[in-house]
């Protein structure tokens, strides 16, 4: 119950930024013990699923000159950081925690601010670190949203960018999972409609409604409340 729950809360983020399955999903499952990469067997279809709807929907409007570089710079080291974790079975709830909490108060921070719009405005290092960031910890939407609702483009194309890009992210991840000899299990389905389900509700009854303004503000709260939780973890338990 408790993951249906889940599914359904981070679906429903999903559907009106283009990320939040796997960004709030995976640090919540963490904490309720489940091992990283069932974490992501779990989530990833829904994400997918989600995220083709919302690209089949918008296509027209996605960013492609962006795609090209998540494709070319980000995906290799999203494979490469996902195996390696996994060989290695690191604890990644501490890196996941803090770098969640950064992501809250950057807008807060002068000096943060000031760091991560540097970091933003180097191409192809911001590609690279993405990749890395989101093969180890799944967090890689927090610097791709970042990145895209930085730029001063309308909401359909901030959403239709993000969604293309993380189900990229998740293709190939599962894949990667995949050629790791782990298996989806048929409750993937059940929570592919139930993810699903969220999105068509959510995004004909909330989406036109919902601010940037609004986003920002809910977006911090979810990656700070988050991040304190996943070091609170990484120290007691």
């Amino acid at each position: 119950m408790k993951v249906i729950i889940l599914i359904i809360i981070t679906s429903a983020i999903q559907s009106l930024f283009g990320v939040g399955v796997l960004l709030f999903g995976t640090p919540v499952l963490l904490l309720l013990g489940y091992p990283f990469i069932e974490s992501l067997l779990i989530l990833l279809p829904v994400s997918i699923s989600i995220n083709i709807l919302q690209t089949s929907k918008d296509y027209k409007y996605v960013d492609y000159i962006f795609y090209k570089n998540i494709v070319v710079l980000t995906i290799p080291f999203i494979i490469l950081f996902l195996y390696f974790v996994e060989k290695i079975n690191i604890n990644v709830s501490f890196i996941m925690g803090f770098f969640l909490i950064v992501m809250a108060l950057k807008d807060y921070s002068n000096i943060i601010k000031k760091y991560l719009n540097k970091l933003l405005s180097y191409n192809k290092l911001f590609f690279v670190l993405t990749g890395i960031t989101h093969g180890m910890t799944n967090l890689g939407g927090s610097l791709l949203t970042a990145k895209i609702f930085n730029t001063d483009t309308n909401k359909l194309k901030k959403r239709s960018t993000v969604a293309i890009s993380y189900m990229t992210f998740a293709v190939f991840q599962l894949i990667t999972i995949i050629s790791l000899n782990y298996r989806p299990s048929l409750y993937n389905l059940y929570y592919i409609i139930i993810g699903v389900s969220t999105y068509l509700i959510v995004n004909k009854l909330v989406f036109q409604k919902i601010t940037n303004d609004k986003y920002d503000k809910l977006f911090a709260i979810f990656l700070f409340l988050s991040g304190t939780a996943l070091i609170l973890k990484y120290f007691i338990w």
